[in-house]
């Protein structure tokens, strides 16, 4: 039985279509410059289909893991925008890649992938699973009201995924799931509807439960923020990443920040961040890495992995 898991591929998918955040001036109160300045973001991706952006994603990462979709015996997808009520969209998407094993949702809203993440940990350290494609994929522009300000420049489309498999060594070294059903009311989507947020309470509640899930994570893994290589945060708001990153004692300059090319995009904000740094060679073997996400919920998730997968 296996002792432990290693992240050994990773992917990602985003649409086509750019949207600049000129392309919000004139149809609403808003600016490039007021959009960049309260958060970072400068384009974002609008297009596809939760289950087209997981099956490019997931089919990249299992390819960047050297294998064959058949060996993959579980999906795991975490979404908060499945395609169908019913069945689950990583069934689908399943089929699509061609895995083998089981597969199903999980919704976490945006700490969700850091959950998906923790939860095929299990799978694969249990031994019920010896190869498992994470993904993370959102569609978020179909939830969001694009005659209101404080969400349509924020939200967007996009989707990233690892694969993990088992290990003599458990790269996996201290995690943290938390949730808050008080807050519901300050972030939310109905039925049907659109998503509503009070952005100023979201604000302030994401900077401490990441704060204090990333140093719970890092406790139980015995470091210090000063072990820390790389900081893979929730893409939500540049301020939120630099107020939790100063808080923790991490620089600026060790957070994989990629929401000024692709805003927030939920489920695949984390895997998109991890892959964009992966892939312009941030990282290395033996690096930890800390994922930390926060979420509607209130959700909130955090993990310190060692890195191994850089070929």
């Amino acid at each position: 039985m296996a002792i432990g898991a290693k992240i050994t591929g990773w992917g990602s998918a985003v649409p086509e279509k750019i949207v600049k955040n000129s392309d919000f001036e004139g149809r609403l109160e808003t600016s490039d410059q007021w959009i960049v300045e309260r958060t970072g973001i400068r384009e974002r991706r609008w297009g596809g289909t939760t289950t087209s952006l997981a099956v490019e994603a997931g089919a990249a990462a299992i390819k960047s893991a050297g294998l064959s979709p058949s060996e993959i015996d579980l999906v795991i997808l975490s979404t908060t925008t499945p395609d169908q009520t019913t069945p689950a969209t990583s069934s689908v998407v399943s089929h699509l890649i061609g895995t083998s094993g089981g597969a199903f949702d999980l919704n976490a809203a945006c700490a969700g992938y850091v959950y998906a993440m923790v939860v095929g940990h299990a799978m694969v350290a249990t031994g019920v699973n010896k190869k498992v494609l994470v993904i993370g994929s959102d569609t978020l522009s179909k939830i969001t009201d694009m005659e209101d300000r404080g969400t349509a420049i924020l939200f967007a489309d996009g989707a990233g995924a690892v694969v993990l498999e088992s290990s003599e060594r458990d790269d996996f070294l201290g995690s943290e799931l938390g949730v808050d059903g008080a807050a519901q009311p300050i972030l939310y989507c109905d039925h049907g509807s659109y998503l509503r947020m009070e952005g100023r309470e979201v604000f302030k509640k994401a900077v401490r439960v990441m704060v204090e899930s990333a140093e719970i994570a890092m406790k139980k893994a015995g470091i210090t923020a000063d072990d820390i290589s790389l900081c893979v945060p929730h893409q939500a708001n540049l301020r939120i990443i630099e107020s939790a990153c100063k808080r923790l004692g991490i620089p600026i300059e060790k957070a994989a920040v990629c929401l000024d090319k692709y805003g927030n995009t939920s489920s695949g904000s984390v895997p998109l961040a991890l892959a964009d740094a992966a892939d312009n060679g941030r990282l290395s073997n033996g690096d930890l890495v800390l994922f930390s996400g926060f979420g509607a919920g209130m959700t909130w998730a955090s993990s310190v992995v060692r890195w191994q997968a850089s070929k």
